[in-house]
């Protein structure tokens, strides 16, 4: 199972938010580009970014910065947040990027994912965000009242993937993953899906180390990096199934 350590840009900084609120924003550095060199250092395979001032805008706010980390990496970097259209998914491409993960535009706009995935075979990555189970797009500002799995079911059937869950209520809380929503989703698509929201300890990672025959793929780790709470090197051997 791959442990991706997670990068949350906003004004260009490093952050963390707690359950998606953007005036709960907590700054861990002002050097993105040092910090994703240091998870690739640690051992990560992939690196997963969030614009989220272009998560909420709908448009790349951070797409300077995220050239740069791409440049300075040798792993392959997945972005998500405000990517709504073919010329934006296109941009990012250019710059290096290997996986662009669309949220708000695959419940808006599901022609753009289609188009995307016949431009961009095996790059594009659906984010799902939900809140009770329900889908959260614009920045997470908005629910709406699609089951996250109905989503789920449809992008699988336009080409997506691999899917990104996130549980809203478990994010930067540090509570722990929902499992059972989270196994549910995989259950239902014949498609990767990497888990994200409330990582706290490796707990979580041995918890769901053994779901990765099940659908589950992988994990995406945030404030509990940047907190000490979980060590990245230690979480890839677990996620390997290795002791560590």
């Amino acid at each position: 199972m791959l442990v991706i350590p997670a990068i949350d840009l906003k004004d260009g900084h490093c952050v963390r938010l707690y359950q998606g609120d953007m005036n709960q924003a907590t700054i861990y550095s002002d050097d993105p580009v040092a910090t994703a060199l240091r998870w690739q250092n640690e051992g990560a395979e992939r690196l997963h970014v969030v614009d989220l001032d272009g998560a909420v805008s709908g448009s790349g706010v951070n797409t300077a910065v995220i050239g740069r980390i791409c440049r300075a990496l040798t792993i392959p970097v997945q972005v998500g947040g405000g990517i709504r259209n073919l010329e934006a998914i296109e941009r990012l491409s250019f710059l290096g990027v290997s996986r662009m993960i669309l949220g708000t535009v695959a419940y808006r706009d599901p022609d753009v994912v289609a188009a995307a995935c016949q431009r961009f075979p095996g790059h594009i990555t659906v984010g799902i965000d939900a809140r009770g189970g329900k889908v959260a797009v614009q920045g997470w500002t908005e629910t709406t009242t699609l089951e996250a799995v109905d989503l789920a079911q449809r992008c699988a059937a336009m080409g997506v993937s691999e899917i990104v869950y996130t549980d809203i209520a478990r994010d930067g809380t540090e509570q722990g993953v929902n499992l059972e929503a989270t196994l549910a989703l995989a259950q239902a698509v014949a498609l990767p899906v990497i888990a994200s929201g409330g990582v706290a300890t490796l707990r979580d990672i041995q918890r769901l180390a053994p779901l990765e025959s099940r659908g589950i793929s992988g994990v995406i780790v945030g404030r509990a990096l940047y907190t000490g709470a979980v060590n990245l090197a230690e979480a890839i051997l677990v996620g390997k199934h290795l002791p560590h």
